[in-house]
């Protein structure tokens, strides 16, 4: 299966952050109705939840904790709606998937319900290279259904996210002019771990775009970020500092629970399961069988990362994922002695690269890329 050429919208500096949205949605209205309109868990889980008296209580509650903590961000997620053409309620749904799928009664669930989005990465910062490589693996509807986002804000800031349609930027991974990248993994708590109605991982990313360095994305006195004291379910950070050349995997939870591991020399691997936060989670054999798989393949080289990262071997739980329910997006890797993010679209073994960012200027310049034939690493 093959997807359409990953676009890129430049957009802003905007007179507010509802026409930021807005010009979003706007340009891709396409894909986010057609995202919209294939999306079987949209479909057949959420809508049909919220339409019952026992969903409104909840997404008045997230709508109005997420609106109150993050005003400019709702006030984005409007805009996206507005743009586009669609329904609001359709784009809360999607960007609030993960907090809401945990309390749809299991009896009303189908063969369409939610599987983890399930990324893997692989990490290291050494002497001879300092790289962050991961693969953006989610449902197969999404193929053909991301693009992208170029933003400038009126602070100067710049950023550029990779982007889900009809999703906040970003929660998959992105970059600013910082010098601060970001990968994202979804971890499993179990139901007893979620807190109901809490701030939403999408509006927590959104955020992460503007953070200056590691520190401040960590900072006790932001809690709306990764520290959020209101998260509903935890997530899998993996923080590029390109100025410090570091990288941090933060694992989170619900009530304020944060473990940060400092990568070194050891390469480490991250895929869908909590490996170092003590949390009661779901048995995820996907995400156990890639970690065990990954724990015997060269990881020597960034070309081994790609290697690993491009794996089929096992054909139950491979590391790249080619269907028939979830698949592998794209592949990033973060090269922090380059200062570059590079995209690849394809098995990333083959080192076929759609798009190479320089994170040397605040401009975050895309350099030039054949995208007939393809760049190889």
């Amino acid at each position: 299966m093959e997807g359409k050429l990953l676009e890129m919208f430049e957009v802003g500096p905007c007179e507010d952050d509802y026409q930021l949205g807005f010009l979003i949605g706007q340009r891709f209205c396409n894909q986010i109705r057609s995202r919209l309109a294939g999306d079987l868990i949209l479909q057949n889980q959420l809508l049909p939840f919220a339409r019952t008296p026992h969903a409104q209580p909840l997404l008045k509650a997230l709508s109005e904790t997420n609106q109150k903590k993050f005003p400019r961000y709702w006030a984005e997620l409007l805009g996206t709606a507005d743009g586009s053409g669609v329904p609001v309620l359709d784009i809360i749904l999607v960007n609030f998937r993960k907090e809401i799928l945990p309390f749809i009664s299991k009896t009303t669930m189908n063969s369409n319900a939610d599987t983890t989005d399930d990324c893997s990465d692989v990490l290291i910062v050494g002497d001879s290279m300092a790289v962050a490589a991961h693969n953006e693996d989610a449902n197969v509807a999404l193929v053909g259904h991301t693009y992208l986002i170029k933003g400038k804000l009126s602070n100067g800031l710049s950023f550029i996210a990779y982007t889900y349609a009809g999703e906040l930027p970003s929660c998959a991974f992105g970059l600013n002019s910082q010098g601060l990248a970001f990968t994202l993994n979804s971890v499993p708590p179990v139901e007893d771990e979620i807190v109901p109605a809490g701030i939403g991982r999408n509006f927590v990313s959104r955020d992460l775009l503007e953070a200056t360095s590691t520190a401040d994305a960590l900072a006790p006195d932001k809690p709306q970020r990764i520290r959020s004291s209101e998260v509903s379910v935890g997530h899998s950070y993996n923080l590029i500092d390109i100025q410090k050349r570091m990288i941090l995997n933060v694992e989170t939870a619900s009530k304020s629970r944060v473990s940060v591991h400092e990568v070194g020399t050891t390469p480490f691997f991250h895929a869908n399961m909590y490996l170092h936060l003590q949390v009661q989670q779901v048995h995820d054999e996907n995400s156990i069988s890639r970690q065990k798989r990954a724990a015997v393949l060269p990881q020597g080289s960034k070309t081994d990362f790609l290697s690993l990262l491009g794996d089929t071997e096992d054909t139950k739980y491979p590391i790249y994922m080619t269907g028939p329910t979830l698949y592998t997006l794209c592949t990033t890797v973060i090269d922090l002695d380059e200062r570059t993010l590079t995209i690849i679209e394809g098995n990333p073994k083959y080192g076929k690269v759609s798009h190479v960012f320089s994170m040397s200027s605040n401009e975050l310049n895309l350099k030039l890329v054949n995208h007939a034939e393809g760049t190889h690493l």
